[in-house]
């Protein structure tokens, strides 16, 4: 297959995992770059969060027409990681390869065996007074307190470190973070993981084309790609089972990352 097409095609599995599940969609990016098209994990980087980026941004603005995004949460927590993100880019560029490569496959197995997990059993939702982001049930918008602010600003920083780190957009810190502190349903936390993915993403990106490590003869066929992908998706959303999503999603980053270590020893 063409390189271009099979570029084209990668980046069309990545924005369709995003749209079905809200996140994935970096975590599985760095893989297809690292293995298909023999990329470094710095050189990955930038690449994936564009895509990915440009992807959430799509379903972001998809989940917003249909009320399904939380526009105050996702730019609170997509704040603090636009922040944060340079931060993760310079530990990045100071740690070898090698390493570097381990770094990210034992984050893929982590959040990998998490998705298995959780597919095989779901944990009890805690009751919502416990939660420290409830909707109110007037106005249909979350009860903003200091607990909730600082639930949300812990997410929105660890996302934007492994963004700028690992070239992930932080869906799979997101969607689990709002799960556990909010009462939101799954198609407002998968919505606003998706606003916050692309504005979190688009800072990293900004940075690594302001420092000129973008491959863009990779990068826009790829993207293009993700944006197919993510249309694709948006019309399949909620035909899938979450258990089946998780245990697929987890099952291709297991092998990915068990790969990825092959190749490096």
């Amino acid at each position: 297959m063409d390189s271009s097409l099979l570029t084209v095609v990668f980046g069309a599995l990545i924005g369709l995992a995003l749209a079905l599940t809200g996140a994935g969609g970096g975590i599985l990016a760095m893989p297809l770059l690292m293995l298909g098209l023999h990329l470094t994990v710095v050189q990955a980087a930038p690449i994936a969060l564009l895509a990915v980026g440009i992807s959430a941004a799509l379903g972001g603005a998809i989940a917003l027409r249909e009320n399904r995004l939380r526009y105050r949460a996702a730019g609170l927590i997509g704040a603090v990681g636009i922040c944060t993100a340079p931060l993760g880019a310079w530990i990045a560029h100071r740690i070898p390869t090698a390493p570097m490569t381990v770094i990210f496959a034992l984050v893929l197995t982590y959040v990998a065996i998490r998705m298995i997990r959780d597919a095989r059993a779901a944990s009890p939702v805690p009751p919502e007074q416990k939660l420290p982001c409830v909707l109110d049930p007037d106005q249909g918008r979350l009860h903003w307190t200091a607990p909730c602010a600082r639930a949300l600003m812990m997410t929105g920083g660890l996302s934007g470190v492994l963004s700028g780190a690992l070239g992930v957009g932080g869906g799979f810190v997101i969607v689990p973070s709002l799960a556990r502190y909010t009462n939101l349903d799954q198609a407002s936390v998968v919505g606003t993981s998706l606003g916050v993915i692309a504005l979190v993403s688009a800072g990293s990106v900004a940075v690594a084309a302001g420092a000129g490590s973008m491959l863009w003869p990779v990068a826009v066929p790829f993207a293009l790609g993700s944006l197919a992908g993510m249309v694709v998706g948006s019309r399949l959303a909620g035909r899938l089972t979450v258990v089946t999503l998780k245990r697929s999603f987890g099952a291709i980053s297991l092998v990915a990352a068990a790969v990825i270590v092959i190749r490096i020893v």
